[in-house]
């Protein structure tokens, strides 16, 4: 997933979980973005304001190193509404379901992929698995992506209608109005 303006700063928003210490039953986390991650995430995506930020994560391993990421995101963000200019403030609820794969494996199935792509057999998996770096999934990270790419990017207060400024034109103003008036100018003498 990329972010708008993603650059090489640290991520707002971390919720790091050691891959290894993911128990065989599985592990439930839940994160709260605190003020000054919500002002970091706000200015990183152009928002006015972050209110609240939430998510829960269910991790479940899978055979080969593999761990399966469901869960969930609520936030609560202040935006400018594009017709109107007024603050305008919108929910984001959005759901999370991501395979994660050792780095190596997630590499090797996205070549994979991108090979099917060129055959006219269509490929076996839809989306390759995301990396697993260094033996850590960042909670922080895919809760902040699964949030900016729910952003809408023309955001609306409820009932605004973009109303253009239609007027009849006038048959007198044309680019060749003071042209013809000249031209009538010079008939009178």
């Amino acid at each position: 997933m990329s972010r708008p303006n993603a650059g090489s700063g640290p991520d707002p928003w971390r919720g790091p979980v050691i891959v290894a210490q993911i128990p065989d039953t599985g592990l439930y986390r839940e994160l709260e973005a605190s003020a000054a991650e919500r002002r970091a995430m706000a200015d990183l995506a152009g928002l006015r304001d972050i209110l609240s930020a939430q998510a829960d994560f269910d991790l479940t391993p899978k055979s080969g190193g593999r761990v399966h990421v469901t869960g969930h995101v609520r936030a609560r963000i202040g935006q400018t509404c594009v017709v109107t200019l007024d603050p305008i403030e919108n929910e984001i609820d959005e759901d999370i379901d991501l395979m994660f794969a050792p780095e190596a494996e997630a590499r090797r199935l996205a070549d994979l992929i991108e090979e099917g792509q060129d055959s006219e057999e269509p490929p076996e998996v839809a989306d390759p698995p995301e990396a697993i770096i260094n033996g850590i999934i960042d909670l922080g990270r895919l809760a902040t992506d699964a949030l900016f790419l729910a952003i809408d990017p023309y955001p609306r207060k409820p009932g605004a209608v973009f109303e253009a400024d239609v007027t009849a034109p006038d048959p007198e103003d044309h680019p060749f109005a003071a042209l013809k008036a000249l031209q009538e100018g010079k008939k009178g003498q």
